[in-house]
């Protein structure tokens, strides 16, 4: 059993004017102007325990890591600049010193003041002692309703992992996804396509370009960008690997990690979770309603109202038929199903995986066995499949019937990875892995639940109010290292410190998973008369 000595020295206190990281208090020029950084810290953020006998000392170099913060990589979005693609930033004279995180980017009209429309702006961390050091490079694109400022986004900690890791912020809710026939009118007429409602892509896509040509003066190198997400970050992952060259060039990124994200096309959740998208004619009746909502006729009244002025209440952005990425066959050049049936744009390796706790699965559920036998009869009744789900799942019980139930939404969850990458490996070489997570942070009743691996994988426990363990802080260790190694490699056991790691091989034919979290190695995604079931349920299903 590990060591039960507490973790210590978590807090980070503000930045120092001591000892300075390689490249911080370094003017840099990038190609919009110079920027000057700071220490990413002042004093140990180190998680200190034992773990089977072993002591742990997390950024044992943290003293080597600089931090850029609110770097703008595009114009303001305000104004005139509302719903177009991302503006070209004017270049400054004066060294930007970049200290302070920047404005988040506005998910709702009239939110709080910490959000502004001139927020296309990226934060970076580095341990590079200088501009050649080209180390692999992380471009997080974070969940709905997060920015680059969020403490769970915390660099510092993957950056000690000898990675460049970048986040950034990009427009959401109805100023990142609203389309309307002026709006694709007026990209016609500037830009030479017919197509709206993907502002947000564009940032995305702005964002890295922009880290491409960049990245190398913070120590990075361009040509092994591994994008990474989870949630909407995971599709965004999926729009960047699948971006024609037009708007992401060939070579721009080397890798890419989908965390709770991409799935099966035929699994029905693949429509309303983080891959999802509007067809072009809803994405029109909401844009629609959101003109007369704000008693506007026109793009440019719109576009003269201010922000805490706009209203928005037909939908909630994110929800099931809400604001959100909008199928144009340009920046989504194709259908998901589609997609996946024909080589990516970018053949790059691809990690995905889910957590045990999300996408069905309810930790602590209460739920009896009358009501577990009704949701399976009504979710395989008409496809002639309950009587087998109740075999593949059997409960007598109500403590079985919780179990069962949620055991059938992993097993959904791990079936649904491995389908995509039976997928994904029709067309492409390039190697897919899979996991599948189910450790629980402490001091939290959700479980294993949806972004619970985020501090683990960026080995940031420093940036979370938990009561953490020795334990997470070895999980953290090797999280973190199998995330830099893929971002080093393109594979997760690749690197310096492989042979301290279980190895993680390619998803097969073989009908395995690769367990992280409460244990380490190929798992069975489930037996064979649950994958059936599973399968079987797919099938009849619409591909997405």
């Amino acid at each position: 059993m590990p060591s039960t000595t507490l973790l210590t020295g978590l807090c980070i206190g503000q930045l120092a004017t001591g000892a300075l990281a390689s490249l911080a208090g370094q003017v840099l020029l990038t190609a919009n102007g110079p920027v000057q950084g700071v220490p990413a810290f002042n004093s140990s953020p180190q998680a200190v325990g034992t773990y089977n006998n072993v002591t742990l000392a997390n950024l044992a170099n943290w003293q080597d890591v600089a931090v850029w913060k609110g770097i703008p990589y595009a114009a303001s979005t305000a104004g005139n600049n509302r719903w177009r693609p991302p503006q070209n930033r004017t270049s400054w004279n004066t060294t930007l010193k970049a200290s302070s995180f920047g404005a988040g980017c506005p998910t709702s009209p009239g939110e709080s003041a910490t959000t502004s429309e001139d927020c296309l702006n990226l934060n970076i961390w580095s341990v590079a002692n200088s501009s050649s050091d080209k180390l692999p490079v992380i471009f997080w694109t974070h969940p709905a309703g997060g920015s680059g400022a969020d403490a769970l986004f915390d660099g510092g900690g993957m950056a000690a992992q000898g990675v460049v890791f970048v986040n950034y912020n990009h427009r959401d809710g109805a100023f990142g996804w609203l389309a309307l026939p002026e709006l694709a009118e007026e990209m016609l007429a500037e830009n030479g396509v017919n197509s709206s409602g993907n502002w947000g892509m564009l940032d995305q896509y702005a964002a890295l370009r922009w880290v491409h040509a960049n990245i190398a003066i913070f120590g990075g190198d361009p040509d092994r960008i591994t994008v990474v997400g989870q949630s909407a970050g995971s599709a965004a992952v999926y729009h960047a690997v699948n971006a024609p060259h037009s708007l992401v060039p060939e070579g721009t990124i080397a890798g890419a990690i989908a965390e709770s994200g991409i799935r099966d096309p035929r699994d029905p959740l693949a429509a309303s979770l983080a891959e999802s998208y509007n067809n072009m004619t809803y994405s029109l009746q909401l844009g629609q309603s959101f003109l007369q909502q704000n008693n506007a006729t026109t793009v440019a009244e719109l576009r003269k109202i201010p922000l805490a002025s706009l209203t928005d209440t037909s939908s909630s952005p994110g929800s099931g038929g809400g604001f959100r990425p909008t199928l144009d066959y340009y920046a989504m050049p194709d259908t998901y199903a589609n997609l996946l049936a024909k080589a990516p744009s970018h053949a790059v390796p691809l990690m995905t995986g889910n957590t045990r706790d999300e996408s069905g699965a309810v930790f602590g559920l209460n739920l009896t066995l009358s009501e577990y036998e009704a949701d399976m009869l009504a979710q395989y009744g008409s496809y002639n499949l309950s009587t087998k789900a109740l075999a593949a799942y059997p409960a007598s019980n109500d403590t079985q019937a919780a179990a069962a139930y949620n055991a059938h939404w992993s097993d959904t969850s791990k079936v649904s990875s491995w389908g995509f990458a039976a997928g994904w490996r029709k067309t492409t070489a390039a190697p897919i892995y899979t996991y599948f997570w189910d450790h629980a942070p402490p001091g939290q009743d959700q479980g294993a639940h949806h972004m619970s691996e985020i501090n683990y994988v960026f080995n940031n426990l420093y940036k979370t109010d938990l009561p953490w363990q020795p334990t997470d802080a070895f999980i953290a260790q090797r999280m973190s290292a199998y995330w830099a190694n893929f971002a080093r490699t393109g594979d997760p056991s690749g690197g310096a410190n492989s042979s301290t790691l279980p190895t993680w091989v390619p998803t097969t034919n073989a009908t395995v998973v690769m367990h992280v979290g409460d244990g380490w190695g190929n798992i069975p995604i489930a037996d064979q008369a649950q994958i059936q079931l599973i399968t079987d349920y797919f099938e009849q299903q619409t591909p997405f």
